[in-house]
C-alpha cells in the first residue's frame, strides 16, 4: 500500500510529466510542426506507442516500434493493409481518443501498451495531445484545401483539353509534385449511393456527405503515395481521380489490373471503422496528355456501366466491358439514348416494355441465349416443366421470329438484352 509521501511523489512526478509534454507539444506547434512530431513527443514522454489515424483508422503519424505493432497485431487491431482497427480499441493494449474541433471528428489518438492499463494521469496527458493535434490538423487542412482546389483545377483542364500549353503544364505538374511522363491508367472512384434511410431516422446531412468524400479523398492521396512517388490524385466533388502509372522505378513495365487492384484493396481495407463502399472505373492506357481526355472519359463510362451490371462496390475497366465496351462508345446525350432506344425496341418490339410479363419473358430468353437454345436445360435452370419451356419458345418466337434457327436473329437479341441492361 502507497504512504501519504509516496502518492505525493507519484502525483508530482505525474504533474511534472504532464507540464513537460504540453511544453514540448507547443513548442512543436509554435514551430510549424506537424503530426509526426507531435507523435514521437508523445511517446518519448510517456513511453507510449502512440499514432494518429484517421476517423476510420488509416495511420497517418506514428511512433510505434516493432514489438507495439505486434501487440496491435497480436490483439487483432491490425487489418491486413495497416489500418488500426480503431472501433474495436478499448481497455489493454490501447487507449484512443477523439482528435476534435469544433464539434467536428478529425482523426484518433491511439495510445499502445502492452503490459498493464494507461493511468488516469497519463490518459489527461494523452487528450492534451489530442488537442494540440486538433489545431495542427486544423490548420493543414485549410492549406490543403486551397492546394487541392488548385491541383484539382488543374488536373480537370488536363482530362477536359483546357491546357494546351506543354509549357504551362510541365510547370504546374512540377510544382504539384506531379510526374506526368509516364504511361498511366486514369481511374476514377465514387462512393456508392447511401441506401434509403428508414423512416424513423435521420436522413444523411449534405455536411456528412461531405466528410465522407474528404476521408475518401484522402485514402486514395495516402495510397497513391505508398504505390509510387507525383502520383497526380484530386477530388472532383462526386469522385475521385486518380492517374496510376504503369511504369517501376526502374522503368519497367508492371501489370496495370495488378495496380489497381492494390490501390483499391488499400483504400477498402477491412470496410471496418465506417468506410464507404465504392465502384471503380479504369481507363484503357493513357501514353500521353492527348490520350487523358479520352481515357478520363473511359473510366467514368466504366464506373457507371459496372455499378449498372455488377452493382455497388465494383471495379470494372474498360478493356474487359466486352460488348459493353461496344455499347460505351456510342456518344452521351440525347441522340446517343435515342438511337439505343430505338434499336432495343425494334428488335424486341413488346418484350422491352417495363411490364412484369416482358420481364419475365426477358429473363427466359436470356437463359435460352446462354444456354444456346437447348430447351431441357433451359427449363431445368428455370424449373419448368420441359412442355412450358416449349410453349415459351413458341411465344418468344412469335415475337421476335426464328430465334432458334437463325444466329444473326439470336446475336441481335443479345445485343439489344445487353442495352436494355446497361440503360435500364
Amino acid at each position: 500500500m502507497l504512504i501519504t509521501g509516496d502518492r505525493e511523489e507519484l502525483a508530482s512526478a505525474a504533474l511534472a510529466r504532464i507540464d513537460a509534454l504540453h511544453s514540448g507539444l507547443t513548442q512543436i506547434a509554435l514551430e510549424g510542426g506537424n503530426l509526426d512530431g507531435i507523435a514521437a513527443e508523445v511517446s518519448r514522454v510517456l513511453g507510449l506507442g502512440v499514432a494518429f489515424t484517421s476517423t476510420d483508422g488509416r495511420v497517418r503519424a506514428e511512433a510505434l516500434t516493432d514489438d507495439d505493432r505486434s501487440t496491435l497485431e497480436t490483439h487483432h487491431l491490425l487489418d491486413p493493409t495497416g489500418r488500426i482497427r480503431v472501433e474495436r480499441i478499448g481497455g489493454v493494449p490501447a487507449y484512443t481518443t477523439r482528435v476534435a474541433a469544433g464539434g467536428v471528428d478529425l482523426a484518433r489518438l491511439v495510445a499502445v501498451r502492452a503490459d498493464e492499463p494507461i493511468p488516469d494521469d497519463d490518459v489527461h496527458a494523452l487528450e492534451r495531445a489530442a488537442a494540440i493535434a486538433a489545431l495542427l490538423i486544423t490548420r493543414e487542412a485549410a492549406v490543403s484545401a486551397v492546394e487541392n482546389k488548385y491541383q484539382g483545377d488543374f488536373l480537370r483542364d488536363l482530362l477536359l483539353r483546357r491546357n494546351v500549353d506543354a509549357a504551362y503544364v510541365a510547370e504546374h505538374a512540377s510544382t504539384f509534385g506531379w510526374d506526368l511522363d509516364r504511361p498511366v491508367v486514369v481511374v476514377t472512384a465514387e462512393i456508392d449511393p447511401a441506401p434509403d434511410t428508414a423512416p424513423d431516422e435521420e436522413p444523411v446531412s449534405s455536411t456528412q456527405r461531405r466528410q465522407w468524400q474528404e476521408r475518401f479523398s484522402a485514402a486514395w492521396r495516402q495510397v497513391g503515395d505508398t504505390l509510387a512517388s507525383g502520383i497526380p490524385s484530386a477530388d472532383f466533388s462526386s469522385e475521385v481521380v486518380v492517374l496510376l502509372p504503369l511504369l517501376e522505378g526502374d522503368g519497367e513495365p508492371v501489370d496495370g489490373h495488378g495496380v489497381v487492384r492494390r490501390a483499391v484493396t488499400a483504400v477498402a481495407g477491412d470496410k471496418g471503422g465506417g468506410r464507404r463502399p465504392f465502384s471503380v472505373g479504369v481507363s484503357r492506357v493513357a501514353h500521353s496528355l492527348d490520350d487523358l481526355p479520352g481515357a478520363y472519359a473511359q473510366a467514368r463510362r466504366a464506373v457507371e456501366v459496372g455499378r449498372r451490371v455488377s452493382g455497388g462496390g465494383s471495379t470494372t475497366f474498360f478493356d474487359q466491358l466486352g460488348l459493353h465496351r461496344l455499347i460505351a462508345l456510342i456518344p452521351e446525350g440525347p441522340q446517343g439514348d435515342a438511337e439505343l432506344r430505338s434499336f432495343v425496341h425494334d428488335v424486341l418490339g413488346s418484350l422491352a416494355e417495363a411490364t412484369t410479363e416482358a420481364a419475365d419473358l426477358r429473363e427466359t430468353l436470356q437463359v435460352l441465349l446462354d444456354t444456346n437454345f437447348n430447351v431441357a436445360e433451359a427449363a431445368r435452370l428455370q424449373f419448368f416443366h420441359y412442355n412450358t419451356m416449349r410453349y415459351r419458345v413458341s411465344k418468344l418466337e412469335r415475337l421476335l421470329g426464328p430465334l432458334s434457327t437463325d444466329p444473326h436473329l439470336r446475336l441481335d437479341v443479345a445485343v439489344a438484352l445487353r442495352v436494355l441492361e446497361i440503360t435500364g
